[in-house]
């Protein structure tokens, strides 16, 4: 039979970013069910909103014509190149202060869901203003309506620039952002024609951005002819083609079985994906309400769905943070481990965002993941070099200088607080100590050997143990499930 325990500890990492080191008592005396409201009312408030924009960025480009990204006549090659290092600084800042709200913050299902949809609307422009914005877009829609999300993610200057849209013209219409819409965003290949990709791309002609990053709809560059897309034929706008396809029903079971993979299971249950589309579907598409039927359903806490998600790096990152408090004295540090293990916060591979399961797996990033807490433990160095992102420096030296310090060698400087996570196992026999910190960082049923593993444990004091046997763990294959 499956303990309250284990299943609070599979709520909290899938609904969130694992159980953090003061909820353990919580962990241990609250029903799954409580424990949800309770991460549900903490998720309720509106997020605050980032802005990590370096204040002289925004007074040179805000002088500059107005203009986010100016055009060249307006800016001299210094200034320009002064604004593409910043900017990629500033986007490093921004990837920062997210992973610490992931980390910090009580809202853990809105973070979550959030880091689902960045994955869901991947975008990368290098431009701090459209990252940032786009970010906030999906954080505050993170667990409202999905139709007020695709029509904000829509009309954001980031998927307008990152899918070419600005280039959509009248009698010259690029297809990028039409095709993706129906492809990755909505519907899912194999349920349109394209008839309808070449359709629906005349409706969104017209639809841009500005360089300040407002959106834009130019009138003059719009096709205002007759257009057939899924069967319906008129003058039809963007908006038209955004309500067609959310009045579609297959925008319902796309969603949720992105969702249910991400959240659940990798291996889908399509009779209860169809089931959980209909609620969503007829409930106009309320995210909240589709997250608590999963969250909420029996099936959810089943044994094939405990310790069979590979946890990505951000979630591996920020779980390892929240179980073990620590302060990192040099956060850049967390950038360099994401570009080594695959996932980059705000430079997705492609507009695809990252496949996810066992593509986070290889032998080199496993060997990566088992060594680094005793690196976080120790304050010992990274020995690995992450390969040049050609799309992150785009061939400018400047902006390879700016990440520059992201090297071989780096040093992890981290203070954990010891204490906290301690104070869990304080009435606890010395002879349960070992199975009690199993239990709380292992979410895989196998059970480790306690005589193996202690010969690589301190056994110099109970506080010294206790250290090191979590240590031990969370260098196992095994933690890397949850």
């Amino acid at each position: 039979m499956i303990s309250d325990q284990l299943k609070n500890q599979h709520l909290l990492w899938r609904a969130g970013f694992g159980p953090a080191a003061d909820q353990q008592k919580q962990i241990l005396k609250e029903s799954p069910k409580k424990l949800f409201k309770s991460i549900l009312e903490s998720s309720r408030k509106d997020p605050v909103l980032f802005d990590m924009a370096d204040p002289a960025l925004k007074s040179l480009v805000m002088t500059a014509s107005g203009s986010a990204f100016p055009q060249k006549r307006n800016l001299s090659p210094e200034e320009k190149k002064n604004i593409r290092t910043q900017s990629v600084l500033d986007i490093k800042a921004l990837n920062i202060r997210w992973l610490q709200e992931m980390t910090e913050s009580d809202a853990q299902l809105r973070e979550k869901m959030s880091l689902f949809w960045h994955g869901h609307f991947a975008s990368k422009t290098v431009n701090i203003f459209y990252d940032q914005a786009l970010l906030n877009i999906i954080r505050q829609h993170a667990l409202g309506n999905f139709r007020d999300l695709l029509y904000s993610v829509s009309k954001s200057a980031s998927m307008i620039q990152f899918l070419n849209n600005n280039q959509n013209k009248k009698d010259h219409p690029n297809e990028n952002f039409a095709r993706e819409l129906m492809e990755l965003f909505t519907m899912g290949r194999g349920n349109y024609s394209e008839v309808d990709v070449k359709e629906s791309a005349r409706a969104f002609t017209g639809w841009g951005a500005s360089l300040q990053g407002e959106f834009e709809f130019r009138k003059r560059q719009h096709d205002d002819g007759v257009k057939t897309f899924l069967g319906k034929t008129g003058n039809l706008s963007g908006e038209d083609v955004l309500d067609i396809l959310l009045n579609n029903k297959q925008t319902a079971v796309f969603i949720t079985r992105k969702i249910y993979r991400f959240f659940v299971n990798d291996q889908a249950d399509e009779s209860k994906v169809a089931e959980l589309a209909e609620r969503f579907y007829k409930s106009g598409y309320d995210i909240q309400k589709l997250m608590a039927s999963i969250f909420s359903s029996d099936g959810f806490y089943n044994e094939e769905n405990i310790g069979t998600h590979i946890k990505s790096p951000v979630e591996w990152l920020v779980g390892i943070r929240r179980q073990l408090p620590q302060e990192i004295e040099n956060p850049d540090v967390q950038v360099l481990l994401q570009r080594l293990l695959g996932q980059v916060l705000f430079n997705p591979p492609n507009v695809a965002g990252w496949p996810g399961g066992k593509h986070w797996i290889d032998s080199s990033s496993l060997m990566l993941r088992l060594r680094v807490p005793q690196l976080i433990y120790s304050s010992d160095a990274i020995l690995l070099k992450p390969k040049d992102d050609d799309d992150l420096m785009m061939g400018m030296k400047d902006v390879q200088q700016a990440v520059a310090k992201l090297r071989s060698g780096e040093i992890i400087r981290t203070r954990i607080h010891w204490d906290i996570f301690l104070d869990h196992f304080k009435d606890k026999p010395d002879a349960e100590l070992f199975a009690a910190i199993q239990q709380l960082l292992l979410q895989s049923p196998t059970a480790l050997s306690e005589p193996g593993m202690k010969k690589y444990m301190d056994l110099s004091g109970r506080n010294a143990m206790i250290q090191s046997a979590a240590i031990r763990f969370m260098s196992t294959p095994e933690y890397q499930l949850c």
